[in-house]
């Protein structure tokens, strides 16, 4: 018996890049996570260390351990701005919608609806 031979899916070129866009976006995302869990760790590794040679008190190591992760909750606020416009950036170099568009878009949509059934009604 003949068999039937698989159709492929062949990907578009811009949609093959949509996609390895994301993919690569999510990488940097959960590497930027990573980091930031490890920076965490160190911190309080070195921190642990200081207070227990007793270099510095252990309410002064608990303060700078505070004041450390506030620095990088700020850093990382702003990167994550930069990031965000990077990939505006990128998207609308892509010809790529974004959410707002395919929002106004629907609503464009619903309101030619209705209009549409306006004018079927007798």
């Amino acid at each position: 018996m003949p068999t039937k031979p698989k159709e492929e899916v062949v990907e578009e070129p811009q949609e093959k890049n949509q996609h390895q866009m994301m993919e690569l976006l999510r990488r940097m995302f959960l590497a930027t996570i990573g980091a930031a869990v490890i920076a965490q760790e160190e911190i309080e590794t070195l921190v642990n260390k200081l207070v227990e040679r007793g270099e510095i008190a252990e309410k002064d190591g608990k303060k700078l351990i505070n004041e450390m992760m506030d620095k990088r909750k700020s850093k990382t606020s702003d990167v994550s701005g930069e990031i965000n416009k990077n990939i505006e950036t990128v998207l609308n170099r892509m010809n790529i919608p974004t959410k707002a568009d395919v929002d106004a878009l629907g609503q464009k949509i619903s309101a030619l609806s209705k209009k549409v059934d306006e004018l079927k009604k007798p």
